[in-house]
């Protein structure tokens, strides 16, 4: 394929009118995959509402575009509330349905470390939902996060018990 007939890939901040389709990859996730313990799909009005809580917080909120479509987005969040917590960020990344292994997770997630690091930001944590997730697991790991532990059978979802793995991954000078 020439390079100019390959998909164009763009990293951008989420806008108003992409959470139809934040919605919609998102709910592939709650309704089919173990990536996510939620059960029940929000609507793009609830994902809007989430992403407003997000910017507030002065925290990034990227899509990635494929050929002018959204094909994944990833966020940074508090990773927990208490105040001694507040140099430390969990992401969150998702991939379209049937467009995983194109690189769009990656360029989102580089996108956002980059981003944090700009910020007062200086672990970031990724709680994966499902220790067989090798794709996310392999991203992370493939971006410097290390492996710190498995959280045992604490989600129960789609009829069966689910863990949680925890990576961390320094952002800039700690």
């Amino acid at each position: 394929m020439a390079s100019h007939d390959r998909p164009r890939l763009l990293v951008r901040d989420a806008a108003s009118g992409d959470f139809d389709a934040i919605a919609r990859i998102y709910s592939h996730y709650v309704e089919h995959a173990l990536a996510t313990f939620e059960e029940t799909a929000p609507s793009a009005d609830d994902m809007r509402a989430r992403h407003a809580a997000i910017a507030a917080a002065g925290l990034p909120y990227l899509v990635a575009e494929l050929d002018g479509a959204v094909a994944g987005y990833a966020y940074a969040s508090a990773y927990r509330p208490r105040s001694a917590y507040r140099h430390t960020i969990e992401d969150s990344v998702y991939v379209a349905d049937g467009h995983g292994g194109r690189g769009i997770g990656l360029a989102l997630m580089q996108s956002l470390i980059e981003r944090c690091e700009r910020g007062p930001w200086r672990q970031m944590i990724a709680v994966i939902g499902n220790s067989g997730n090798a794709a996310s697991i392999a991203l992370h790991a493939r971006l410097g996060f290390e492996h710190v532990g498995v959280l045992r059978r604490v989600g129960f979802k789609h009829g069966r018990w689910v863990d949680s793995v925890l990576m961390q991954r320094a952002l800039g000078a700690s």
